[in-house]
């Protein structure tokens, strides 16, 4: 089959993008310049076609780019299309594949950013020139941010040009990203495509347990470490209830009507199971979780520490953090102290309207057999940023794979890699979306 400029665009930088390393390690102190690079990268190539761009580099190596395709229509509201640059770490000694070597074997592209998220910032930059060359105008202003940062929070990325650039985004109404838009087996022949509607929120509690330090040869079960025991113990054996969000409803309703099944709440896990990988990810947006992380106390066996500390990750579903305080609070006791770290708030978004149809009629343009589904992305992305200005966000990459081919698994792993047929389809699925939306 010929391919089209566009398509071999969105290839080609792609792997141009995987080939920069822009490794975000969270600490500035060992992040080099990669972003940075990337983002100028981006910038020249935009440029060339006579894109005006906006440059911003808030602290030394954390690059990012932002620019604005004027639409036909003054009164819509802007849809703001991003990518982030950075990438998490690697082990080169677990790839069979060079992780920056953006190489092509069987049909895979391999590299760290193939599929989180390079792939998509290769391919918005191409449809950004595919419209500057062709002389589309899309119904509503499109703004491109190629952002800096958010494997580590969006703090020097979207998050920054929130707080201290708004202006870039002024009138976007929706925004489009990570993380989903890849097929999953529905039935026999047919395909879902998820759409994340939502996102759950994201935090962390300090738990601590205090009392006497003492000579180990005297223990009393009020101790630190055995009162922390405890409350961990309760906190990670607990299991919230089943919440069906109008994402997870949506999704139950679509896919049980496509299957012949029923979903119940008393066995929503084992049903899912039936769904092979993403089945785990709907469980896992199924319901409030507070998982223990990290556990600290003593330092010499023979001293009983005068406190002990755990940090439970845990992740609200939309309306749902107050619920789950109280509860993990409950279950820690009353003598043992919750301290809330951080969190970034769930957010929601419309799961039916224009923008929702768009996306449907460009994915059903290259799949007639597929169907978009909402469903409830149970981590972040920088959609969270841009919710502070009032932005509906939404997770579309769209990727048709093969039905064996885990998406999800391909985040954060050795020999991360998407098959270039794909890209090919995300190419002229995210023309589609974004000249109609």
């Amino acid at each position: 089959m010929t391919r089209t400029l566009l398509e071999d665009e969105a290839l080609g930088f792609v792997r141009d993008l995987i080939r920069i390393d822009s490794i975000n390690t969270g600490d500035l102190a060992t992040i080099g310049d990669g972003e940075t690079r990337a983002a100028r990268f981006v910038q020249s190539q935009l440029e060339e076609l006579g894109i005006e761009t906006t440059f911003v580099e808030p602290v030394p190596g954390r690059g990012s780019v932002v620019a604005r395709l004027r639409g036909t229509d003054p009164d819509a509201g802007a849809l703001i299309v991003h990518a982030h640059l950075d990438v998490v770490p690697v082990d080169a000694a677990d790839w069979t594949h060079p992780p920056f070597g953006a190489e092509i074997a069987d049909g895979l592209l391999y590299g760290r950013g193939a599929v989180d998220m390079k792939n998509y910032a290769g391919v918005i930059l191409a449809v950004a020139r595919h419209f500057a060359r062709s002389g589309i105008r899309p119904r509503r202003d499109l703004i491109f941010a190629f952002l800096a940062d958010e494997e580590s929070g969006g703090v020097w990325g979207a998050s920054w040009l929130v707080d201290n650039r708004p202006e870039l985004f002024a009138g976007a109404t929706e925004a489009i990203s990570e993380v989903g838009g890849f097929s999953v087996p529905l039935v026999e022949g047919r395909r879902a495509y998820l759409l994340a509607t939502a996102e759950k929120g994201v935090g962390g509690l300090r738990l601590t347990a205090r009392g006497e330090a003492g000579h180990a040869s005297r223990p009393l079960p009020s101790d630190p470490v055995p009162q922390l025991a405890g409350a961990v113990a309760r906190i990670g054996a607990h299991r919230f209830p089943v919440v069906r969000t109008p994402a997870l409803a949506r999704f139950l309703s679509v896919v049980g009507a496509a299957r012949g099944v029923t979903f119940s709440d008393e066995n929503l896990d084992a049903e899912l199971e039936d769904l092979g990988f993403v089945g785990r990810v709907i469980a896992a947006a199924a319901r409030n979780t507070a998982a223990p992380t990290v556990l600290r106390a003593g330092d010499k066996s023979n001293i009983i520490p005068g406190s002990a500390e755990a940090i439970v990750d845990y992740r609200a579903l939309p309306g749902g953090e107050d619920d789950l305080l109280t509860e993990v609070a409950r279950l820690a006791g009353e003598t043992v102290e919750v301290e809330n770290l951080r969190s970034m708030h769930p957010i929601a978004s419309p799961i039916d309207g224009p923008f929702i149809d768009a996306i449907s009629a460009a994915l059903t343009s290259q799949d007639p057999d597929g169907v978009v589904v909402p469903y409830l992305l149970p981590a972040s992305t920088d959609n969270k940023h841009f919710a502070r200005l009032g932005v509906h966000g939404y997770g579309f990459v769209p990727l048709r794979v093969p039905d064996d081919f885990d998406v999800y698994g391909q985040f954060h792993s050795a020999d991360e890699c998407v098959p270039v047929e794909s890209l090919y389809f995300s190419a002229r699925v995210t023309a589609a979306i974004l000249r109609a939306a």
